[in-house]
Order: C-alpha cells, then structure tokens, then sequence
C-alpha cells in the first residue's frame, strides 16, 4: 500500500484538511492510500482540529474521524511516506531546511496560505482544488506503477531536486 503525508504548520487546519479530504476521496474511489498529516511546529494552543476544518468537512460530507490531535512531523514519517507535500512553500520549506534538511527537497511544495494572510474561505477551495488534482492524477497512474507517476509528478513540480525513486 502506497502513502501520502500533508505537512503544514500546526498540523491543525490545513494538512488536516487535506488528510481528511484525501482520504474521504480515496474511500469513495476505492483507492488504497495511507493518508497522514503532521505538523512542522505546532502551537500548543491547537487542540483538536480547525473549526474551518471541521465546518467544511461537515459541508462537503467528509468524516473527521478518528478525532486526534495535532502531531510533529518526525523522520519516520518522512521515511514511510512514499509522497509528501507540505502546503505552503514560503512558509515550510524553510522549516523543513531548518528541522529536516536531508529532506527539503524531497517534499512537493503547494502555495495555499494560512488563516493570517487569506480566510478560510479562501484557502480552503483552493486547498480543495489541489487535492483533487492530485487524486485525478493518482487515479489515472493506479494501474501504472507508483514509481512511473512520481516520476510524472517530479517533472511537474520543479522543486524536487533529488528525490530518488526505486
């Protein structure tokens, strides 16, 4: 079974909303991904999930179970993730250079920012729009090999410098 990690700040909004609505189309689909979501620096203030999270899932029918809370990103999660995309280039590539710097330029980098630049309302469709061009690009590659559709997504997004794909 293949795997897929959001990353953003808190672990509380965005990536939880991209870890649920992912997952929510994969079960529709029939489409057997692992789908995580970790924080690069969590604030302690975050407990539980977003409710702009959790008032767009309710709106668009996505469960937000199992309830969790927010969590750091470790190596490990690095390494288990045969994908990982970190929301917000401006704002995580430099945490991701700073905390994990063997691991920066292995993470696809999106542009969808957090609630102190643009509303959710905002954010959250065009959050929406990247994960599901991101499931239509994995449902057409499913009979390929995962390698061959990596391969496709590394040429699209240029920020993968030396992603190694077996």
């Amino acid at each position: 079974m293949k795997s897929l990690l959001f990353l953003c700040t808190g672990n509380f909004y965005r990536s939880r909303f991209a870890e649920l609505y992912f997952r929510h189309l994969c079960l529709q689909h029939s489409l057997d991904v692992i789908v995580e979501s970790r924080g690069l620096a969590l604030e302690p203030q975050n407990i539980g999930l977003s409710w702009f999270t959790e008032q767009e899932c309710r709106r668009l029918g996505v469960s937000t179970e199992p309830q969790r809370e927010p969590m750091p990103l470790a190596v490990g999660d690095l390494e288990q993730a045969d994908l990982t995309i970190a929301v917000k280039e401006t704002e995580h590539r430099p945490l991701m250079r700073r905390k994990f710097p063997d691991w920066e330029d292995r993470v696809v980098y999106w542009e969808v920012h957090d609630l102190d630049v643009e509303p959710a309302s905002a954010a959250l469709p065009q959050l929406r729009r990247h994960v599901e061009e991101l499931f239509r690009q994995l449902q057409q590659k499913a009979d390929w090999w995962w390698s061959r559709w990596l391969l496709t997504i590394r040429r699209k997004f240029t920020c993968w410098n030396s992603f190694e794909v077996t």
